[in-house]
This record gives C-alpha cells, structure tokens and sequence, in this order.
C-alpha cells in the first residue's frame, strides 16, 4: 500500500507555485529576528518567494514617482515668486511630509525585497522604520486638515475672513509636526507597539497584539488621526460646493429677473471657474488619500478587535504599500489642475513638454484677475 501511495505522489507534476503548509512566516524568517516576531506568524502560510519580488519591484516605482514628483513641487514652489504665498507653505509642509516618507522607508524596503524579503536591520531598525512613516503620514493628514480650512476660509468666508499670513502658516506647520510626533512617539514609550508586517519587509503598528496597550492605542490613533481629520476635511468641502453652488444660483434668479443671460463678466466667469475647478481638485486628492489610508486603518482595527485570525502576510502587506501610494498623487494632481504649476514647470522641466494656456499679458498667473481671484488662484494649488 506504501509502495502505491508513493507512486501515485510521484507521477504528480510538480508545481513550483505550490508550497507546502508548512512554509510559515516564522519558518521562512531568519533566525535573528525570530525573536521579535509576533506569535501570530507561526501559523500563517508565508507568500511565494517570488511575491517579493513583485513587492520590490512595486515600492521602486512608488519610490521614484514620489521622490521625483515631490522634489519638483518643492523645486517650483520655491523657485517662482507667483506661487510664494501663506497658503503654498502648507503645500510645501505637504510635499516635504510626501518626500521624507519616502526617503526615510523605501530605501529599506526595496533592499529587503530585493533579496527575498525578510528585515536585515533588527529591532531597533524595525523600530526606527516605524516611527519615520507614522510621523510623515500623521504629518501628511494633519497637513490636509489645515489645506482644507483654509479653502474653506478663502471660498466660503471670503472676504470676512482673517487672511493667512506667513506666520499663521509657519505656526500652522510647527504645530502639525509637533502633534505628529506625539502621536508617533506613543509606541516607542509603552502605549502601542510597531512591529514587522506580516511580509517581513517593512515594519508599522502592530496590528495583531490583542493586549489593552496596544488596541487602545490603535483605537485611538485610528479617531484621532483618521476619522476625525476625514470628517474635518470632507464638512469643509461640503461647504465649500454649497457656497458656491448657491452663489451661483443667486445670480441666475437675479438675471432672470434682469431678462438677461448671466451677471458676470468675462473675467468674473473665469474666476468663478476657477473656484469651481479648485473644488473638484480638492475633492480628487481627499479622496484618493482615503482609498489610499482606509485599508491601512480597517486592517489595524481588525487585527486589534476583531478577528485576527484573519490577518495574512498579504492582508498586513497590501494596505501598507497602498498607504504609500498617497505620496505619488499630489505632484500628479498639480501638473494636471494649475495654470500656474504648469508654467513653472514648463519652464524648470522643458523635457517634461508640458502643454500650457497662452493669455495675452499674462505670465505665472498675471495680473488680470481681480484680488479675489488671484486670490483663489494662489491658495488653489494647495489641493494638489
């Protein structure tokens, strides 16, 4: 009977995508970070080899947008006069939160995929990793919030609202790093923990310790830094397109009264475009943020209060590497939205044959538009 069984096994054909049971996490890591690997991954089937690969191959291309993109963004902020405003220091406090993101984790990452997954710079490693990306993602939000309000101070308030200085902006932006950094220092002090993804390749919250430290922690982070800021930012929005909306339909029941087309000028009409065209750019990159960060932030709630069981190396992996996408698309959302982006990079970037809009007596925005306009104009280019 053995003698047929192990026949029949050996006219199987093998299948180099087939592994076995058990090829676990904690089987396929080295033994030096055996010893602060969490439990959990003794039990879970490890990935193919090969899936770590395609990781690093995913994180270089990440990389490269991301640190090139954000690099021009800082480069033509700081380079052209017309983009130098309160409301660009918050851009600039976003590009440099995008950047250091990705300096400080993907060179790491793509050396540790590179040759077959597992961390090769031990705990305190592991621990320093950690706490650059929650600090630049904290600041990436934070970040977004205060964009937001300031939106919704120039289009809603208008003129009735306090303009932003520098000053306010540099307070703003201390400010932010400093809440990010108490945030992120939490784990590091005894309330929460970060540790290695279930690939093995990167290290974030740990997502899998079920002990009242660390769900406390996560639940807390996930209200503090997630819920609470989308809210935020999503009710500025909100009044910003009710704002405009019913300005707009103000002047259509005061031309119809008027037995004329419309109110505006031509000059008018394009300023209102623009604010418009500001909106919808806003509500592009909040929502691209959220796809990007609302696995992240499902999957930590769910190893910490749910089933965790259900977490796998590629559940851990996947949020985490779309979390990161996040840093590519400001620099995306600038080339293709802002007249005045575009200008500047046509003009730092020729190679790039970047297509702009030529105005008569107009150049990086002009002078053509009213105040207000110029205004909005400016402060648009903090959604991108």
């Amino acid at each position: 009977m053995a003698t047929n069984v192990t026949a029949m096994a050996q006219q199987q054909p093998f299948n180099p995508w087939v592994l076995p049971d058990s090829f676990t996490v904690y089987a396929f890591a080295p033994e030096e970070i055996r010893s602060f690997l969490h439990p959990h991954w003794q039990t879970q089937k490890a990935p193919h080899p090969m899936i770590y690969y395609l990781f690093g191959i995913l994180y270089l291309v990440i990389g490269v947008m991301a640190t090139g993109g954000n690099y021009m963004v800082l480069r033509i902020l700081g380079s052209c006069p017309a983009l130098r405003t309160p409301s660009n220091m918050l851009v600039m406090n976003l590009a440099v939160s995008d950047f250091l993101l990705m300096i400080t984790l993907l060179p790491e990452a793509c050396y540790n995929f590179f040759t077959g997954g597992p961390w090769r710079f031990g705990d305190l490693g592991c621990q320093i990793h950690a706490f650059c990306g929650a600090i630049c993602g904290y600041s990436q939000i934070t970040t977004l919030v205060l964009i937001s309000w300031d939106r919704y101070n120039v289009i809603v308030k208008g003129f009735n609202a306090a303009p932003l200085t520098f000053g306010k902006a540099s307070t703003f932006i201390i400010l932010s790093w400093l809440w990010s950094f108490g945030w992120s220092v939490c784990p590091l002090v005894g309330w929460g923990y970060y540790a290695m993804d279930g690939m093995l390749g990167t290290c974030s919250f740990d997502g899998v310790t079920t002990d009242m430290s660390n769900k406390t922690h996560i639940l807390a982070t996930t209200l503090a830094i997630y819920v609470i800021p989308v809210i935020i930012i999503i009710g500025c929005y909100y009044f910003i397109v009710r704002a405009v909306f019913h300005h707009e339909d103000e002047l259509r029941q005061q031309a119809k009264k008027m037995n004329v087309t419309s109110l505006r000028s031509n000059s008018d009409q394009q300023a209102v475009s623009a604010e418009i065209r500001i909106a919808k750019v806003a509500c592009i990159n909040v929502t691209l943020w959220v796809l990007a960060w609302t696995p992240f932030a499902a999957v930590c709630m769910l190893g910490t209060w749910g089933d965790t069981s259900m977490i796998t190396p590629l559940i851990c992996e996947l949020p985490v590497i779309l979390a990161k996408t996040s840093c590519v698309y400001n620099p995306i959302i600038y080339a293709l939205s802002h007249p005045k982006y575009r200008e500047c990079l046509k003009d730092l970037y020729p190679w790039l044959c970047i297509v702009v809009e030529n105005k008569k007596g107009k150049k990086h925005g002009g002078d053509d538009q009213s105040t207000n306009s110029t205004k909005t104009e400016d402060s648009g280019t903090t959604q991108g």
